[in-house]
C-alpha cells in the first residue's frame, strides 16, 4: 500500500477549553492538559502514521535492492555474454587467417607441381646404343653387353632418365613382331638384373619387321635392338 493510499489523519474535534468536561474541582485537577491520555490520544495517530511510514521506507529499500541486484546480474551477464562473442570472433579470425596461410601454401605447392608437371614431358635424346643378333638368335652376345655396359654405368648417379628399347627383326607378321620382342626382352633382362635399372624407366616396343636389304642390295636377315636414353634436362636443373 502507497502513502496516497492511506487515509488522512483526522484532525481532532476542539470541544473547548474542557474538551467536554464539565468546569468543577474535580474536573479542574483532572483536565486532559494535565493527563497521559490526553497525550496519547492526540500523538498516537501521528505515531501510527510514523510506523507505516517506517514499513513502507523498508519495503522501499528492499525493492530497491532487489532491483538493483538483478539489474547487476544481468550487467554482468551482458558483460560475459560481450567477453564471449568476442573470445568467439578472436578465434574465427584465427581460424580465417590459418585457413588463408594454408590456402595459400596449397595454391603455392600447386603451382609448383603444375610446374613439375608440364615438365616431366620435356625429355631429350641421349646417348644411343644399336644392339645387333645373328639371324635367328635372341641371346646378347659379348659385344653387345659391353655396349649396354657403357651405356648403363653413367645412370646409376641419375635419376631423370627413361630408356626407350624398340626391337626390329627381319620378316613379316605375328613372326617378326615376337623375334623382335625377345631380341628387346633380352636387353631389358640385362640392364635390371646386371645394372638394376628399375622396370618402370624401360619402355619396350616390339616393331617386327625392318627393311629386308642394305645400301648394296643385300638381304638383312639379322634382327636389332634400339635403345635410347631420354633424359629431362628440366627435372635436372631444379635439384
Amino acid at each position: 500500500m502507497s502513502m496516497s493510499d492511506r487515509e488522512k489523519l483526522q484532525e481532532p474535534q476542539n470541544q473547548g477549553f474542557w474538551d467536554g468536561d464539565d468546569p468543577n474541582l474535580v474536573n479542574l485537577v483532572t483536565h486532559p492538559f494535565a493527563r497521559k491520555q490526553y497525550v496519547l490520544r492526540h500523538t498516537q495517530p501521528i505515531k501510527d502514521r510514523l510506523n507505516e511510514l517506517d514499513e513502507l521506507t523498508a519495503e522501499n529499500s528492499r525493492n530497491i535492492k532487489d532491483v538493483d541486484s538483478r539489474a547487476q546480474q544481468g550487467i554482468q551477464m551482458a558483460s560475459e555474454k560481450t567477453n564471449l562473442a568476442d573470445q568467439h570472433a578472436t578465434d574465427a579470425s584465427t581460424k580465417a587467417q590459418t585457413a588463408q596461410t594454408t590456402a595459400t601454401q596449397a595454391s603455392a605447392r600447386v603451382t609448383s607441381a603444375e610446374q613439375l608437371v608440364s615438365s616431366l614431358d620435356q625429355y631429350k635424346g641421349g646417348a644411343q646404343t644399336e644392339i645387333r643378333f645373328r639371324a635367328g638368335q635372341t641371346v646378347l652376345s659379348k659385344t653387345a653387353k659391353d655396349a649396354l655396359d657403357q651405356m648403363a654405368e653413367p645412370l646409376k648417379s641419375q635419376k631423370s632418365y627413361i630408356i626407350e628399347v624398340r626391337g626390329f627383326a627381319p620378316g613379316r607378321g605375328q613372326a617378326a613382331v615376337a623375334n623382335s620382342k625377345k631380341m628387346a626382352d633380352s636387353v631389358v633382362r640385362y640392364l635390371v638384373l646386371t645394372h638394376n635399372i628399375p622396370v618402370f624407366r624401360i619402355y619396350t616396343m616390339s616393331l617386327g619387321s625392318v627393311e629386308t636389304g642394305d645400301a648394296m642390295g643385300h638381304r638383312v636377315t639379322s634382327g636389332r635392338v634400339e635403345v635410347n636414353v631420354l633424359q629431362n634436362g628440366a627435372v635436372t636443373a631444379q635439384r
